[in-house]
C-alpha cells in the first residue's frame, strides 16, 4: 500500500515519492511493518502494544475516522450497491462536494 501513494508536489518544484511519516495504531505493530517503512525511508509512528497509551495517535486518526463517518451518512456509499467503479467514484465525488458545501455553509 505504501508504494501506491502517488507522488506529491513540493513548493520548490521537487517531487517526493513517498510521505515523510506514517501514523498507525497498535494493529500494525509488527516488525515487518516497521521494516517496510524503514526500507522506504518513512518515519513510522506506530503505537506499540503494551507500551504506549491508546489515545496518543488519536488526533491524527480522528481526522480520517471523521471523514469516513461523514461519507457513510450517504447510504449508497456505506453499503456499496454499485457494481461499476465509475458510478461509485461519481457518487463518492458528489458526496465529498455535499460535505464540503455543508461545512462552508456552517462557517458563513
Amino acid at each position: 500500500m505504501l508504494d501506491a501513494v502517488p507522488p506529491t508536489r513540493r513548493p520548490s518544484g521537487q517531487r517526493r515519492k513517498r510521505p515523510a511519516k506514517l501514523h498507525a495504531d497498535k494493529g500494525y505493530d509488527y516488525a515487518r511493518c516497521r521494516a517496510a517503512c524503514r526500507r522506504r525511508r518513512i518515519k513510522a509512528r506506530i503505537a506499540r502494544v503494551g507500551v504506549e497509551p491508546r489515545g496518543r495517535l488519536g488526533r491524527h486518526r480522528w481526522v480520517v475516522e471523521q471523514t469516513l463517518a461523514l461519507l457513510k451518512r450517504y447510504r449508497r456509499l456505506a453499503v456499496r450497491y454499485e457494481r461499476r467503479e465509475d458510478i461509485h467514484q461519481a457518487l463518492l465525488t458528489l458526496a465529498c462536494c455535499l460535505v464540503c458545501h455543508g461545512r462552508l455553509q456552517e462557517r458563513l
